[in-house]
């Protein structure tokens, strides 16, 4: 299943793909696609998508999931990214928290604080929770799993390294977590080590990338961090993102800027699209 929402930002309406692409409308089944509906997601998969309402028109997507409690972000979990980053390859997941007020639609604009000198990039494979997982083992934990979704992890890298504290404050700034287009469910992912990832800048391929080349795979980041807190339905762990962000570029590295474009995807979990703009 590809479960989406759509509609102006604040009233968004449940959708799902059909067989040819075609959004269908899912509101006269459920109010909305958020933590309750992961918990029963399997009752979707008997719905006779074909008799659904055919939804006309281009449409806004959300966030394919509303009322996400937490963002849980995985640095530094591809080797050559933490290379290019000048740290360390990591012995444990580096964790942080990204504010949910970042998360946007997958096509709305990143807008750049007053002052941002240093905005990047991030492709990353989002996982979304979708039974209450707390110390659960690698071999349970992608029974705890909802689905999958794409994440651009938008970060302010002044903010972030540069001025003092931790990175969630570089990595929170609104619409610094596009999330979407859609939630595939975990059904239809057989394999989330087997995924290609990859992000255009202005049309110029930047990263690509595959989730083969993780230090911390699916079943480990699930189960490490229900070790460390308690995963909700409608949570989102962020997996980390593979080289060629813009504080890598040598000799200089290249940030964002007003007017830029950046198109992003993960096989089998579509693509996104953001204009950057000020604030």
């Amino acid at each position: 299943m590809k479960l989406l929402r759509y509609g102006p930002a604040g009233n968004e309406k449940p959708g799902m793909l059909d067989s040819e692409g075609r959004l269908r409308a899912l509101s006269g089944l459920i109010d909305d696609i958020n933590p309750t509906t992961l918990e029963h997601i399997d009752t979707l998969r008997g719905v006779d998508v074909a008799a659904l309402p055919l939804v006309e028109g281009e449409q806004r997507l959300g966030a394919p999931v509303s009322g996400i409690g937490k963002l849980v972000c995985v640095g530094l979990n591809y080797e050559d990214h933490a290379r290019e980053s000048g740290a360390a390859i990591p012995k444990e997941p580096v964790l942080f928290m990204k504010a949910t007020t970042a998360i946007t639609g997958p096509n709305d604009p990143v807008l750049l604080p007053p002052g941002s000198r240093k905005s990047d990039w991030e492709v990353e494979l989002a996982i979304v929770i979708g039974r209450v997982a707390l110390r659960v083992s690698e071999a349970d934990a992608l029974a705890h799993v909802a689905g999958y979704t794409v994440m651009n992890d938008v970060s302010e890298r002044e903010y972030q390294l540069e001025r003092s504290g931790q990175w969630t404050k570089g990595k929170s700034f609104d619409t610094f977590a596009p999330i979407g287009p859609w939630l595939v469910s975990a059904d239809e992912v057989p394999d989330p080590q087997a995924l290609g990832l990859w992000l255009n800048v202005n049309g110029e391929r930047m990263q690509t990338g595959s989730t083969t080349s993780m230090i911390f795979g699916v079943r480990h980041l699930v189960s490490y961090i229900s070790h460390c807190m308690t995963l909700l339905p409608g949570d989102v762990i962020s997996t980390g993102t593979p080289p060629g962000v813009g504080l890598g570029i040598k000799p200089e590295p290249i940030y964002l800027r007003a007017g830029d474009v950046m198109t992003l995807g993960v096989d089998g979990l579509g693509e996104q699209r953001q204009e950057v703009r000020p604030l």
